[in-house]
């Protein structure tokens, strides 16, 4: 199994060809809008815009699940993205990552990493060929060195 076994929607609620993001190292990330690590948004972007031409991307998951932290519809949560942190890296449907509804996807990625979603704003870095290779405890900011290191490896 591999990330693109997936069917998943953007935060427009278009199916997702994963063929965008075939030989990219990618970066999955639970996020929320009234979180304290909300700030990360702009980190996102940062290591986004640094490496977007470099074969990586990151994915964020907008999710509910801790602390009701992430209220807002579809089309708000883009809006609120865009207007505070100019997020130009994919955004996808609101999901569940953790709990009895918990997507699909994150029940892969929790099973492959034996890690449980924690918090929001944990991270989970897929290689090249859509495997999953390693969990980020959501404290962990986006631009870690240990992070970059992976990304240029």
């Amino acid at each position: 199994m591999t990330l693109s076994s997936f069917d998943i929607q953007d935060i427009q609620g278009n199916p997702v060809d994963w063929e965008v993001f075939q030989g990219k190292k990618i970066m999955l990330v639970n996020t929320a809008s009234e979180c304290g690590l909300t700030p990360q948004y702009e980190q996102l972007e940062a290591l986004y815009q640094r490496f977007k031409d470099a074969n990586f991307t990151i994915i964020a998951f907008p999710s509910n699940d801790f602390g009701a932290q992430e209220p807002g519809t579809n089309e708000q949560i883009a809006a609120f993205c865009k207007k505070n942190y100019g997020v130009s890296f994919p955004l996808m449907d609101k999901i569940s990552v953790t709990g009895p509804e918990q997507h699909p996807l994150y029940q892969w990625l929790c099973a492959e990493t034996h890690e449980a979603v924690t918090w929001n704003f944990q991270k989970f870095l897929i290689n090249e060929s859509g495997e999953v290779v390693e969990s980020i405890d959501p404290r962990v900011l986006p631009d870690d060195p240990e992070i970059i290191r992976w990304i240029e490896a």
